[in-house]
């Protein structure tokens, strides 16, 4: 079994980058571009190999170089394959052709790592799910080598995705919809559009046609907002969240309901079902109405400051909005402000293979749930574009002083947790851990809270302890489930928990 092999996961991506440099472009008259793409074989027994595409002849992918003629008939049971770009899927090559994906089923191959999703319409992550359903544990490449594989790769990619929107004029053959939300939406026509949101869309990509003129519309339904119905364009399941009137006539999950809890104990509750484009400025205008600056008394000279810091509560929101399972029809996104946090609330587990633990450490890899919606608010600046946000929401505690923001799943809602202020974290802490702490402890873990990760000697630095004392604290944190301990002797660090 692959658990049984040791290895570096970084260094074999790192491996397969350098050997997708490696491969040679095949002359075509089409002048279709063909991916770089490069392939590391783990065996049980340690062993390596290698393999870039064309690297034999011209066409071969990297895959079929590897397994079918590097290795043929080989039993490679148990083995780790690394791919930089995800292994195209069934139906993607002219039969009789065996596709990557089944050519890596076939071989028994017990984990595979995959760069990139591949955007052609012929693949579109169904590679990825062929082996998931196999068997076949998958794992993404982490996200700086992603951006790395991405750069290389892009005219590959913007071809790519030219052939995804001409397959829904019907042009090209694709595989089976990912999303029911990807279909036209029935009962919906383009008149339940609201004209201002498709304006806003319009202003902030850049657009040059006119809001409701034929080329406008058909962007539209390049990006697969629109489709036709007979010589008609009629709104996709996403086209309508992003763009309709009142989507949740239709989509009764649809929008995002906001409650503020004050300090006296009073609560507001406002819902926001209008277009999903326009969803962050009218999220943030009513709570910038509700929560005006407040004053910062912790300075020598009295500065005003945000109650929140509104660009990571609408990065929060916005990622709730993008990445949420909208087939969870009977959960709908949520908001809700205290005193001491923000909490946003999104249906649906991570992604997998996105994880939870990589999430909470910002550093989970680009893989989305609904690229049309990724795709439509990564235009308009809103987004981050590079998966859930992860630079901005990880950079919280180093622009505001804040606690490291909290992800956790309960089962339904993915919920990520925003503090407010420098203590909040502390008044977090369940009853019976906030006893358990003394004053120095609890100081420490104020600041503690601001971290993802850290070593003994920084926190002894930073908190002016000695050794002994720092030593004494992480005990009793690492007891207490705050910190948990990582690696051995120099190289031990303290990961940060959020209890």
């Amino acid at each position: 079994m692959s658990a049984k092999i040791k290895f570096k996961p970084r260094q074999l991506m790192e491996m397969a980058i350098k050997v997708m440099k490696q491969s040679i472009n095949e002359p075509r008259a089409d002048k279709k571009a063909s991916p770089l793409v490069g392939a590391v074989l783990l065996k049980p027994d340690g062993t390596l190999d290698t393999a870039f595409r064309g690297e034999l002849r011209h066409g071969d992918h990297a895959e079929y170089t590897l397994l079918e003629r590097k290795h043929p008939g080989e039993r490679l049971d148990g083995s780790v394959l690394f791919a930089t770009l995800e292994p195209c899927a069934p139906g993607a090559r002219k039969h009789p052709k065996l596709a990557c994906a089944e050519r890596i089923v076939n071989a028994r191959i017990a984990e595979v790592w995959v760069g990139i999703e591949d955007p052609d319409p012929t693949v579109d992550r169904q590679g990825v799910r062929y082996l998931e359903q196999h068997g076949i544990k998958v794992q993404l490449f982490d996200l700086d080598l992603q951006e790395q594989i991405r750069l290389a790769n892009k005219e590959f990619i913007a071809q790519a995705f030219k052939r995804a929107a001409e397959a829904k004029d019907g042009k090209a053959a694709k595989p089976s919809p990912l999303s029911r939300w990807d279909e036209a939406l029935a009962g919906v026509k383009l008149a339940d559009l609201a004209s201002d949101a498709l304006a806003r869309y319009r202003e902030q990509t850049k657009i040059p046609d006119k809001t409701v003129s034929a080329g406008f519309m058909h962007r539209l339904e390049h990006q697969g907002l629109l489709r036709r119905r007979g010589s008609k364009l009629v709104p996709t399941g996403f086209g309508f969240l992003l763009f309709g009137k009142r989507p949740r006539d239709v989509l009764h999950h649809a929008g995002l309901n906001a409650t503020i809890e004050f300090p006296d104990g009073t609560h507001e509750i406002q819902n926001f079902d209008g277009p999903a484009i326009l969803i962050p400025d009218f999220v943030e205008d009513w709570l910038r109405q509700k929560l005006p600056n407040v004053i910062d008394r912790s300075r020598m000279t009295r500065e005003e400051r945000p109650a929140l810091p509104f660009d990571l509560v609408r990065e929060a929101v916005i990622n709730a909005l993008v990445h949420r399972d909208y087939d969870l029809t009977g959960a709908t996104c949520h908001l809700v402000v205290t005193v001491d946090t923000v909490t946003v609330r999104s249906p649906g587990a991570p992604l997998f293979p996105i994880t939870l633990e990589q999430m909470q450490t910002f550093t989970a890899p680009m893989y989305n749930r609904n690229p049309k919606l990724q795709f439509a608010f990564s235009g308009t600046k809103l987004l981050e574009g590079r998966g859930l946000g992860m630079r901005t929401l990880g950079a919280a505690a180093t622009k505001y002083g804040l606690p490291v923001p909290k992800y956790a799943f309960d089962g339904v809602y993915l919920n990520l947790t925003i503090y407010r202020h420098a203590q909040a974290a502390l008044a977090a802490l369940k009853t019976d851990v906030l006893k358990a702490l003394n004053e120095d402890e609890k100081r420490s873990w104020a600041f503690l809270a601001t971290k993802t990760s850290i070593t003994r000697k920084e926190y002894a630095e930073q908190m002016g302890f000695d050794s002994r004392k720092a030593q004494r604290h992480f005990k009793r944190f690492v007891e207490l489930g705050l910190l948990r301990k990582v690696g051995a002797s120099s190289s031990t660090k303290y990961e940060v928990q959020k209890p």
